[in-house]
This record gives structure tokens, sequence and C-alpha cells, in this order.
């Protein structure tokens, strides 16, 4: 853990540069010097296809959402960090974007408080 979602509306599909972003996002996470482990670190997007902005008259209307999801423990000093940095992160990959139409950014911070249940080998590769 963490696990980032980012949902984005498909008319950016051609210009958003998604896989570029998921890249920046882990190695943005990484730098926050140890704050998650580098073998949790799970991003994905989905795109998606049937949405309505706002009134829905709006045809080149775009947003985009980030969902971090994290386990408990963390201060809120780390967590308003990683979450600042996430979000200038996105403001700044979809800064063209935004200048040039209509576009909504977004980012939520969802701490697990249960235990959850995992098993990831993954962890190896970085001890």
């Amino acid at each position: 853990m963490p696990h980032i979602t980012v949902e984005y509306t498909d008319n950016l599909r051609d210009d958003g540069d998604i896989k570029g972003l998921l890249k920046k996002i882990n190695e943005t996470l990484i730098a926050e010097g140890g704050t998650f482990p580098v073998g949790g670190i799970r991003s994905r997007a989905i795109e998606l296809k049937d949405y309505v902005v706002a009134d829905g008259t709006g045809k080149d209307d775009a947003f985009i959402h980030v969902t971090l999801k994290i386990g408990s423990g963390r201060s809120d000093e780390v967590k308003k960090s990683a979450c600042d940095r996430l979000f200038e992160l996105v403001e700044n990959h979809f800064k063209e974007q935004f200048t040039n139409r209509n576009l909504a950014l977004s980012l939520e911070l969802y701490e697990f408080m249960h235990p959850t249940y995992k098993k990831n080998n993954i962890h190896q590769r970085y001890r």
C-alpha cells in the first residue's frame, strides 16, 4: 500500500499521457522518503466512457479524480505532504489541458482504519 486510482474522462485519452502520470505518481510517493514502501505502491487508471459533467452541455468538459488509499498510522503532516505533492503533480501534468478546456481536478485520501488482508513478495526486492 498505497494504492492509487486515477479516473479520467475518455476525452483526455489522446493528450493526457495517463501512463506517464501513473509513473510520476509512483515516483512522487517513492520520493516521500520511505513513508510508503516501494514494493507496495500500485497505481492504475480507469478510463470513463459514461459520465456527465455539470449540466452535460459542455461537449469537451473533462475531469480527473485521483483516489489515494493508504494504511492507517501516518501523521496528519505526512498525509498532507503526500496529498499536496500529488495534487501539485496532477495540476502540473494537466496544465496545458486546464488552460485550453473545461477541466476539473480532484484528489481524495482514503485511510484504512481496519486491518487489510494482503500478501506481497515484491517487498523483498527493495530490502
